[in-house]
């Protein structure tokens, strides 16, 4: 039952999360990417706020997965490296959090490039 219910909570706020971007792209003239940006930053600042923290414990992949998962990761980063070494952790941390992340997608999406063709009307241009 335990199991079923994490993974209830988890669909229900990454939904949720999910929900506010779409109705952002819907109902405001913000371009996607201004959108995700907006996500990512929100993780961060909400981490430092101390109100991202409770959200993940409670729904677990549901708040990780999403971008503003991936702000939280940064925070959490950069938090722990200024923690250990300083202020030059502020400048690592973020990135040494998030590194295994970074490097599969671009490794993901050099390999989509590879098998895949690009689209004839894109070259047009």
């Amino acid at each position: 039952m335990k199991m079923f219910l994490d993974c209830l909570y988890a669909f229900l706020i990454g939904g949720f999360i999910c929900l506010i971007g779409q109705v952002l792209m819907d109902r405001t003239k913000l371009t996607p990417a201004r959108i995700l940006v907006g996500f990512v930053v929100a993780g961060v600042v909400l981490t430092a706020l101390g109100v991202y923290e409770p959200l993940v414990k409670f729904a677990g992949a549901g708040a990780t997965v999403p971008l503003t998962g991936f702000g939280y990761a940064i925070a959490k980063g950069t938090q722990k490296a200024v923690a250990e070494t300083g202020f030059f952790g502020a400048l690592t941390g973020g990135l040494s959090a998030t590194s295994a992340g970074i490097i599969t997608a671009m490794f993901l999406g050099l390999l989509g490039a590879l098998v895949t063709k690009p689209d004839k009307r894109s070259l047009k241009k």
